[in-house]
C-alpha cells in the first residue's frame, strides 16, 4: 500500500499488511485531527518506505508518555506517529493518508465513551470504552509479527 501527505512531499510505501487498525474516539485525538476520530494503521518501522523527511513534532498526549508526530515541512499533514509506550519500532500510520484508505477498514473502535454521540459503530467490530488487551483482540499473526520485531 501507498500513501502521501497532501502536496506530496512525504510518501510512503507499506511492505506488509498492518498488524492492526485502531479508530480511537478519544476526546485528545478528536482535538488532534479536527475530527470525531482518528484511523491508525500500526505497523512495524522497518515494513514502510519513507520518501522524504518528515518534520517531528514532540506532541503531549493523555497518557502523559507523548507522542511523536511526523507531519509533511511543506503542507503540514501528519502522516504517522510513534508513541512512547509502543517505542520507534511501530508506527501508527493515518489511513486517511493512504492512497486507498477503504483498503483499512478499523479492527477495533476504542475509547468509545468519549465517541461523538452521533458516531454509529457497524456491528461486527469489537468496541472498547477504553482500550484492550492485545492479546485478546489482535489475531496470532500480527502478536508474533509484532513480539518478532520488538525483539530486533
Amino acid at each position: 500500500m501507498d500513501g502521501r501527505c497532501t502536496c506530496g512531499t512525504i510518501r510512503y510505501r507499506l511492505k506488509d499488511r498492518p498488524l492492526f487498525v485502531h479508530c480511537c474516539h478519544c476526546r485528545w485525538c478528536q482535538r488532534e485531527t479536527g475530527s470525531a476520530f482518528v484511523m491508525n494503521a500500526l505497523i512495524e518501522a522497518e515494513c514502510v518506505e519513507v520518501t522524504g523527511t518528515p518534520d517531528v513534532i514532540d506532541t503531549p498526549s493523555e497518557s502523559g508518555k507523548g507522542q511523536r508526530i511526523s507531519r509533511c515541512p511543506t503542507c503540514k499533514v501528519a502522516v504517522w506517529s510513534t508513541y512512547s509506550g509502543a517505542g520507534p519500532k511501530f508506527m501508527f500510520v493515518r489511513v486517511g493518508t493512504l492512497d486507498d484508505p477503504d483498503a483499512c477498514p478499523p479492527d477495533i473502535h476504542i475509547f468509545t465513551e468519549s465517541k461523538q454521540p452521533w458516531v454509529v459503530i457497524p456491528e461486527g467490530v469489537p468496541v472498547m470504552k477504553q482500550f484492550y488487551r492485545r492479546s485478546e483482540q489482535w489475531p496470532a499473526w500480527a502478536i508474533a509479527r509484532a513480539k518478532a520485531a520488538a525483539e530486533r
